[in-house]
C-alpha cells in the first residue's frame, strides 16, 4: 500500500514538478484533493520557518502525514534578495511573477555579478515528528527573459552548466538541475529508509 502524503501547497506548478520525481512509491495528495481550501500564511523571515508554518497548519487540520516546501531566489549582488519574499517581491499580497521579474532586473542594472541560487526547504511531518530537507541550484540571472515555460523567475534564471533558462526547459530537463528536485530526492530517500 502506497504511503499517502498531503502536499501543503496551492501551487499546481510545484505539484506538477514533484509528482514525476516522487514516482510510484508514494501518493501525493494536493490540498484541493484533500478538500482543504485555505491560503496558508508565510509570515516568517526564513524559508525553514515558512515551510514549518505550512506543514504544521495542514497537520493540525488533518492529523495526517504531510509535507510543505518554501523556495527562495537568493541573488548575491542584492544581499540575498528576494529570498523569503520571492513570491511577493514586487510588493502587495498578490503574486505577480512578471512584476517580480521586472523589479529584479531593474535592481540588477549596473551590477557586474549576476550570480544567484534557488534554495528549497522541505518540512515533512511524519508520525508526529518534523524533518527538514534542502536543495540548492546555483546559476545566473540573465539580462533578458528567455523562454515561456515554467513559472516564477524561470525565464531569467540559467542554472550552472545549462545553455538556457529554466523557462526554456521541459519539466524533465529542469528536474536535472532543480533545487526542488534535489530536496524531494532527499525526502524520497528518507521515506524509503523510514519504511524499512
Amino acid at each position: 500500500m502506497k504511503t499517502k502524503l498531503i502536499f501543503a501547497t496551492n501551487n499546481q506548478h510545484k505539484v506538477d514538478e514533484i509528482r514525476p520525481v516522487i514516482g510510484e512509491a508514494f501518493e501525493i495528495i494536493t490540498l484541493q484533493e484533500a478538500g482543504i481550501d485555505i491560503d496558508i500564511p508565510e509570515p516568517h523571515e526564513t524559508l525553514d520557518a515558512n515551510a514549518t508554518e505550512k506543514s504544521r497548519t495542514i497537520h493540525a487540520l488533518t492529523r495526517q502525514n504531510c509535507f510543505s516546501e518554501d523556495t527562495g531566489l537568493e541573488v548575491v549582488a542584492l544581499n540575498g534578495e528576494p529570498g523569503v519574499k520571492s513570491a511577493r517581491y514586487a510588493g502587495g499580497e498578490v503574486r505577480d511573477f512578471q512584476e517580480n521579474i521586472n523589479k529584479l532586473l531593474q535592481n540588477l542594472k549596473g551590477k557586474t555579478s549576476r550570480q544567484a541560487r534557488f534554495r528549497t526547504v522541505i518540512s515533512l511531518i511524519l508520525d508526529e515528528k518534523e524533518y527538514f530537507f534542502e536543495g540548492i541550484c546555483d546559476g545566473q540571472i540573465s539580462e533578458v527573459q528567455m523562454g515561456t515555460g515554467g513559472f516564477g523567475y524561470d525565464p531569467v534564471f540559467r542554472p550552472t552548466g545549462a545553455s538556457g533558462s529554466f523557462a526554456e526547459m521541459s519539466i524533465e530537463e529542469k528536474n536535472r538541475y532543480s533545487h526542488r528536485q534535489k530536496a524531494v530526492t532527499q525526502l524520497i530517500q528518507f521515506l524509503a529508509a523510514y519504511k524499512i
